[in-house]
């Protein structure tokens, strides 16, 4: 259960974006998975984080997943879709597929990611009706629901630990705050919650924050760590030098030894357990 998890340790959530990358982190050892908005974005559409992702297709993504896996999955849900109506669909709707956790935030439509420039937010007491909503929706206080704030690069950093404090006063289980600019700013976060107050903090490869490793984040009095893109960022760069080298050299003969074959993937994906399970039925 992720709740428990997060009260004895920090936790590294790798993020994911399908059911494919949720499996590899589940084999490569991952406790909980961040199923990353953006990354549906980039990987389902190839294109940006800006909003064009809909509740529809993240809520297929996470059916499919926890189809798949066992480990908590954490799911970005941007702005809960609409209206504090439209959030409290969201959550039931995400916590009936499978997730343990839902994060929304306080950014306007259309939605960007929280580290583009150009962000707009909704006023605080809207943003606090939201998280009142998703609380009243779930079903279960062991589906967490986290508060994120994108105030840090429209409003200041103060400006972002205010709305947080009553994010967390209107039920929010995990705050975020998005995109602090030092490893300074990352301290002055965590000295302004109680330590009971669990805190995710978010790295982005060429983001606004400095890029740290779990266990500096674990010794700042961070709970959740997460890496959302970087599994897509290294799954692009690997496809560019893939399809270069194939469509260079006319096969995959010098790239064989960086990729699966047939029978290894086979193996990566459980086709021979799959397939004695399909002769129990013949």
């Amino acid at each position: 259960m992720l709740k428990s998890i997060i009260k004895t340790e920090t936790l590294l959530a790798p993020g994911i974006y399908d059911a494919l990358s949720g499996l590899i982190a589940e084999q490569s050892g991952a406790q909980a998975v961040y199923l990353s908005g953006a990354s549906i974005a980039y990987t389902r559409f190839g294109r940006s984080d800006v909003g064009l992702v809909s509740v529809s297709e993240v809520h297929d993504t996470l059916a499919a997943v926890t189809d798949r896996i066992k480990i908590p999955i954490i799911v970005d849900a941007d702005t809960g879709f609409g209206n504090a109506l439209n959030v409290q669909r969201t959550i039931r709707n995400f916590e009936r597929a499978g997730a343990a956790a839902i994060q929304i935030e306080d950014q306007s439509f259309p939605k960007r990611c929280g580290h583009l420039d150009g962000k707009v937010l909704i006023k605080t007491d809207e943003m606090v009706g939201k998280v009142k909503a998703a609380v009243d929706a779930r079903k279960t206080s062991d589906t967490l629901i986290i508060a994120r704030t994108d105030a840090r690069a429209v409003e200041g950093l103060q400006e972002a630990i205010d709305r947080a404090h009553t994010y967390e006063e209107a039920g929010a289980d995990i705050l975020f705050i998005e995109a602090p600019r030092s490893v300074d700013e990352l301290k002055i976060i965590r000295k302004s919650f109680h330590l009971n107050t669990p805190l995710l903090a978010n790295m982005v490869e060429g983001g606004k924050t400095p890029v740290k490793t779990a266990e500096d984040l674990k010794s700042l009095g961070f709970n959740i760590v997460i890496f959302p893109g970087g599994a897509v960022r290294a799954a692009t760069f690997q496809l560019q030098e893939y399809y270069a080298g194939l469509l260079k050299n006319g096969s995959n003969a010098e790239f064989s030894e960086r990729m699966h074959d047939f029978d290894s993937l086979n193996a990566v994906i459980g086709t021979p357990e799959l397939l004695s399970i399909g002769k129990k039925y013949e």
